[in-house]
């Protein structure tokens, strides 16, 4: 449950969210801005993505003290490849890192991690660590924390449209029988719900190739706050909008 400092402090900052009212069961975050949260302060990258790390296991927590069931964070695009390959160790380390110190309280917390994207693509290690947090975690039920890695939304698309093409060259499907539903089994989040609320930290107005099937109907919440500033008050602000919002999905 929401703690009653936490209310006081949403109250007083950013008005009243109701716990048990218009919650969104599945929330995107695209982590936004640890290298320029750094460069304000003349720190090194890696101090940012550091920063952020904390940041998104306080938000996994206030994810499990709302009742939102799944929280899919972008943690590194098929783009990023192309950054400093400096830039790039370090990220892999630290996520090794994270899974590794962290894997105890997750249980503790009954978080479910999942993987989406190209996990065959990252280094060995640390798809075998990977794979060890998944089959750990499997059972726990109070939030997925569901982490796209070496993931982009084109390539998941493409990805579908390869293993559909396959099934139907087999004869498992004829082409008839294709349509949304049957498609969206073939995509990384075949065991999810779409978000329902995106939020985007850093003021950046665009989907960065982030869920591009999945966020059709997805309320978005863009905030100019870097990703390591982005705290509990700040999470709570992101739902007291998505509250306000009237989600008609095309009807009047």
């Amino acid at each position: 449950m929401i703690n009653a400092a936490s209310k006081t402090t949403l109250i007083r900052e950013v008005g009243i969210a109701h716990p048990t009212i218009a919650i969104p069961k599945h929330v995107a975050v695209i982590m936004d801005g640890n290298g320029r949260w750094a460069k304000r302060r003349s720190l090194p990258r890696f101090v940012g993505h550091q920063e952020g790390a904390k940041t998104l296991k306080e938000i996994i927590r206030c994810c499990k003290d709302w009742g939102i069931k799944i929280l899919t964070v972008y943690a590194f695009s098929t783009e990023n490849w192309n950054r400093p390959q400096g830039e790039i160790e370090f990220l892999m380390r630290l996520f090794k890192q994270l899974l590794v110190s962290e894997l105890e309280e997750m249980q503790q917390e009954g978080v479910r991690i999942r993987f989406i994207g190209e996990l065959n693509g990252l280094p060995d290690s640390l798809q075998a660590i990977a794979n060890t947090a998944m089959l750990a975690t499997q059972n726990n039920q109070a939030v997925i924390l569901n982490v796209a890695i070496n993931y982009g939304g084109r390539n998941e698309i493409v990805r579908a449209c390869r293993q559909l093409a396959y099934d139907v060259k087999l004869g498992k499907i004829q082409p008839e029988e294709i349509e949304a539903n049957l498609f969206e089994q073939y995509l990384d989040t075949c065991e999810l719900s779409d978000p329902d609320l995106l939020i985007r930290t850093s003021g950046e107005m665009r989907l960065s190739n982030f869920l591009l099937w999945q966020l059709a109907y997805t309320e978005i919440y863009v905030t100019d706050t870097l990703w390591p500033d982005f705290k509990r008050v700040e999470f709570e602000r992101a739902i007291l909008a998505y509250q306000q919002r009237d989600r008609r999905f095309g009807k009047v």
